[in-house]
């Protein structure tokens, strides 16, 4: 039976700048890195610190994703965090506009949204 997420794949417009988002900014270490020319495509595997990992793909043409109105299909990434107001402001000392936090109705829990370079919704919860 299943046991956890092993990875989420992520297609981006622009390849060097979603790779410096992810691995400069939100901190995620590189484990693999290749270039498939018979694709024209960049394959960036990342590890999360829990283990799980973000595939990063480049593919010329690839359509933008539909976000706001939310659309079908994959709705955001969340990520735990200890602290989401720490991040918040880690993340906009870095000129990255985060949402107001929330709090989740149902849990209690602390909770924001922002948005990688491509405007696919992250989500920061707070463990």
């Amino acid at each position: 039976m299943l046991k956890s997420i092993h990875h989420a794949a992520i297609i981006c417009s622009d390849y060097a700048r979603a790779k410096h988002f992810y691995v400069n900014i939100l901190g995620l270490r590189p484990i693999a890195e290749n270039y498939r020319a018979q694709r024209n495509s960049w394959k960036l595997d990342m590890q999360l610190p829990d283990g799980g990992q973000l595939e990063l793909f480049s593919f010329p043409g690839a359509p933008a994703r539909p976000s706001y109105p939310e659309a079908q299909g994959l709705r955001h990434l969340a990520f735990a965090v200890d602290s989401v107001d720490q991040c918040k402001a880690r993340l906009e000392a870095q000129g990255i506009a985060v949402e107001a936090v929330r709090v989740d109705e149902y849990t209690g829990k602390r909770f924001t949204f922002f948005s990688d370079p491509d405007g696919l919704p992250l989500e920061l919860y707070q463990l």
